[in-house]
């Protein structure tokens, strides 16, 4: 049995886990409560907004995989809101503007998370929206024990807020004075926010009304008032270094919705696999995993260099594909099929040398080769970060306190329904808060390119292709949910813990605990969008031998800090009912709970 730091949960109640132990908590009271995996993950997620204002925020955005009790496949609701009517590239351009900024107002689209967790309630939840918010309410009331990088960021930032955000600043660093790691930090404008919200709810008659009710207040009423009263004047310092107005408007929150839509999926060895759309990077996994069916990764040391290079190598094909064709299919048509199919997947499998490539190389695509052409060109720019402030989502790249992140939630309950959520955006370094509200906005539009003609080109009503990338899969009855923060590194983690899943016969907490792998090789999906060809970063507890072999394949190794790559998390539930969860010992922050 391999080393674990922690035992992996098993029950038959219940189980939650996420990135924050206290939030992993609020799930299993509602599942004592009476409330179901739906209801857990909610209040879940509201938790995270308080305790990890860091890495997400309640005008963020979350493509969620929810599974109801003897359902045949899960449904993603996307809770990916889109560009503003106003967002044009000639706009932009116009700014002074190459890329889409990092943070700040221009970075901004409609905030999603909220809607996707009112649908979800309003139709598979089972308690009070008041049960739901009422921790997340005690905690931004009462304080909560502030984590030492949630510190560490607000203090970073304390004369960037003073001089540039003020309305961060108040918030933030109450009294002028940055919070201290452990000790108690409250967001009593964010606790009032929720309570005005849920007095306006519990007007309607019905717990489906309130969830409705709730959502209209935050789309078409008080929130969406202060948050379009602001931007109409609101000019503040952003990641490219200038001061810019933002193009966000009430208009643009009332006319949309969240919604529901079929997940792709792929077969694995007798695995049944499932992503987000391509307006997430979800399906780099399912390509990845074609892609690996020609290959005898059960031989492999799953430790060994040559399991970290045939999988580092395969990330980086995916990922090219990722550049060149995904997109938002509602309003660009992508060759899914295509990019998916095992004759596709075996002319990728092909590329795979015994040494490091150091191109980007799409696929060919009949029809599709000026995408590829320009994914090419992109990746070669020289793109520098200006002087500004919060850019990216990169998790751990690697360990800076002023980028923003992400945070993960699975759950199951005792009826078999299941929820894997990403939420992130509108961190606290993302931009300034909304006077009153308690929440600053998302930086989600960084995703888009300001080039015209590709399927991720800036455009009102489009979707960012964002790297949120919640996942479920099943086998013989077995059904998995798992995930984890990491912005580009997301799908790369979690194929790593799949594939010990499935040819290591690792529980999972050992495969969380196994050392993880990552590349910064491809295109980053955050500003300033670079690349670092060959790039490859391995905790230590490889050991230095695979380390040497990895170099001496041409890998640009870089060696992580100890305990510091990944932040997974992950939740079973077999065909008997048995109950599993697991969540990564990394950061000292994440924990599975159940019985």
């Amino acid at each position: 049995m391999s080393f674990t730091t922690r035992p992996e949960i098993t029950g038959t109640f219940g189980v939650a886990t996420s990135t924050h132990w206290i939030a992993s908590a609020v799930g299993m009271k509602i599942l004592e409560q009476g409330g179901n995996a739906f209801d857990a993950a909610a209040a879940m997620g509201f938790t995270l907004q308080v305790v990890e204002p860091h890495l997400n925020g309640p005008l963020g955005d979350m493509p969620l995989l929810m599974r109801t009790a003897g359902a045949d496949a899960p449904v993603m609701v996307c809770g990916q809101g889109t560009a503003p009517a106003g967002a044009t590239i000639a706009h932009y351009k116009a700014e002074g503007l190459t890329l889409v900024p990092g943070s700040g107002l221009l970075a901004t689209v409609v905030p999603g998370a909220f809607g996707a967790w009112m649908l979800m309630l309003r139709d598979h939840g089972s308690l009070a929206l008041r049960d739901i918010l009422a921790p997340a309410i005690y905690y931004a009331r009462h304080g909560h024990p502030v984590l030492p990088r949630v510190a560490n960021t607000i203090a970073g930032l304390g004369d960037f807020f003073r001089d540039e955000w003020p309305t961060s600043h108040a918030v933030w660093m109450p009294g002028g004075v940055a919070p201290k790691a452990g000790a108690l930090f409250a967001n009593p404008d964010l606790a009032d926010t929720w309570d005005r919200l849920l007095t306006e709810a519990e007007t309607a008659p019905t717990r489906e009304g309130q969830m409705e009710a709730a959502r209209r207040a935050f789309y078409e009423g008080f929130i969406a008032e202060a948050i379009d009263s602001y931007l109409r004047d609101a000019c503040v310092m952003d990641a490219a270094g200038a001061r810019r107005k933002g193009v966000l408007t009430g208009q643009d929150m009332a006319t949309w919705q969240a919604t529901y839509e079929a997940p792709l999926s792929v077969d694995y060895h007798g695995w049944r696999v499932w992503k987000g759309g391509l307006w997430t990077q979800g399906p780099t996994l399912l390509q990845s995993l074609m892609t690996l069916s020609g290959v005898d990764v059960a031989s492999m040391d799953l430790r060994g260099a040559e399991f970290v290079h045939t999988v580092t190598e395969t990330i980086k094909l995916s990922a090219a594909d990722r550049e060149a064709y995904y997109g938002d299919p509602l309003h660009v048509d992508l060759p899914v099929e295509t990019l998916l199919s095992a004759e596709y997947a075996a002319t990728r499998r092909a590329l795979i040398g015994d040494t490091a490539s150091l191109e980007q190389r799409p696929g060919h695509i009949a029809g599709y080769e000026a995408w590829a052409k320009a994914a090419i060109a992109r990746a070669g720019r020289d793109m520098a970060a200006g002087p500004g402030v919060g850019a990216g989502e990169p998790t751990m790249a690697h360990l800076t306190e002023k980028r923003g992140d992400t945070v993960h939630i699975d759950v199951i309950d005792r009826w078999g329904n299941s929820v894997s959520a990403t939420p992130s955006g509108g961190w606290l370094q993302s931009s300034p808060i909304v006077p009153g509200l308690g929440m600053p906005l998302n930086s989600r539009a960084q995703m888009f390119w300001l080039d015209e003609g590709l399927p991720t080109s800036l455009a009102p009503g489009r979707r960012p292709r964002t790297t949120l990338s919640p996942s479920m899969a099943e086998t013989d009855g077995l059904q998995l949910a798992f995930g984890t923060p990491g912005g580009d590194q997301q799908d790369q983690w979690q194929l790593i813990l799949f594939l010990r899943l499935v040819h290591g016969q690792m529980n999972l907490q050992e495969g969380i605990d196994a050392p993880l792998f990552h590349t910064g090789h491809f295109q980053s999906s955050f500003y300033p969008r670079g690349t670092r060809p060959g790039h490859l970063m391995a905790e230590p507890a490889f050991g230095e031998a695979v380390l040497q072999a990895l170099r001496d394949k041409g890998h640009d190794v870089e060696v992580a800090e100890p305990w510091t790559v990944g932040r997974l998390t992950a939740a079973s539930r077999d065909a008997d009912g048995l109950l599993k969860a697991a969540a990564t010992p990394r950061l000292m922050q994440a924990y599975a709970i159940g019985r």
